[in-house]
């Protein structure tokens, strides 16, 4: 019997086996396991040569569970390069992270790409690029699904500091602050992770993350017409 009742059969109170679909409380966590499994299977086969029944076993999960979540192979990747791109700010630590709006932005850099120069999101973002020419479809689906996820979440943010010290902006005026917040990824984080793509070590790289938001931060500003106070350009002087 194929095993898609993992997580679903249980022993009740009573000695009786229940069959069905999980309990509420376990659906999240059969989702997390699955896409734990995932993964590491597309990391260490690729996406063509990672199999859905590999995923399955790494995952103690039936073919069946993970089809009714997730649909097809190419959904389950998607989802995989979404919960990355889900857990890579946290939006309470660069809302305290200071008093300036530089302090904050510099904050917002260096939490993207602590989550981004990482071997699990570079791996998995060289899988994707690797599967362009013969799965071009999903290559650009998820590059567009992560790159909307990423812009909005900053959009969220740079509309939150415009309502404090850059209303009078107009980089940051309702109907152009996505745009700002995409040209802001491309200039914080896309340095780097061209870097990383092409191999740079790791390690290095993440060493480097405070100067450069410091450098990056400092130039976004002064491109978006901001005037930075005495302290924030001490700050982001580099000897």
């Amino acid at each position: 019997m194929d095993g898609n009742l993992e997580g679903d059969t249980r022993f009740a109170d009573r000695g009786v086996i229940r069959c069905g679909r999980p309990r509420r409380e376990l659906a999240g966590e059969v989702e997390e396991r699955i896409l734990d499994a995932a993964g590491r299977v597309f990391l260490e086969r690729g996406f063509e040569g990672a199999s859905v029944e590999e995923i399955a076993e790494a995952a103690r999960a039936g073919k069946p569970t993970i089809y009714a979540r997730f649909g097809s192979k190419e959904a389950l990747f998607g989802a995989v390069i979404e919960r990355l791109v889900r857990r890579q700010v946290s939006h309470e630590a660069v809302c305290d992270a200071g008093a300036s709006i530089a302090d904050r932005l510099e904050a917002l850099a260096a939490a993207n790409l602590t989550g981004i120069l990482v071997p699990e999101t570079i791996g998995l973002i060289r899988v994707a690029v690797a599967e362009a020419r013969r799965f071009p479809d999903l290559a650009s689906s998820v590059s567009r699904m992560a790159r909307d996820r990423k812009t909005e979440a900053v959009r969220r943010l740079l509309a939150d500091f415009a309502q404090s010290e850059l209303t009078a902006m107009p980089a940051f005026a309702p109907d152009r602050v996505a745009d700002t917040a995409f040209r802001f990824l491309n200039l914080t984080v896309l340095p780097m992770l061209v870097r990383a793509l092409f191999g740079e070590d790791l390690t290095l790289l993440r060493a480097e993350i405070g100067p450069h938001a410091a450098r990056s931060v400092a130039f976004f500003l002064a491109a978006c017409g901001h005037a930075p106070a005495s302290n924030d350009s001490e700050q982001a002087t580099v000897s």
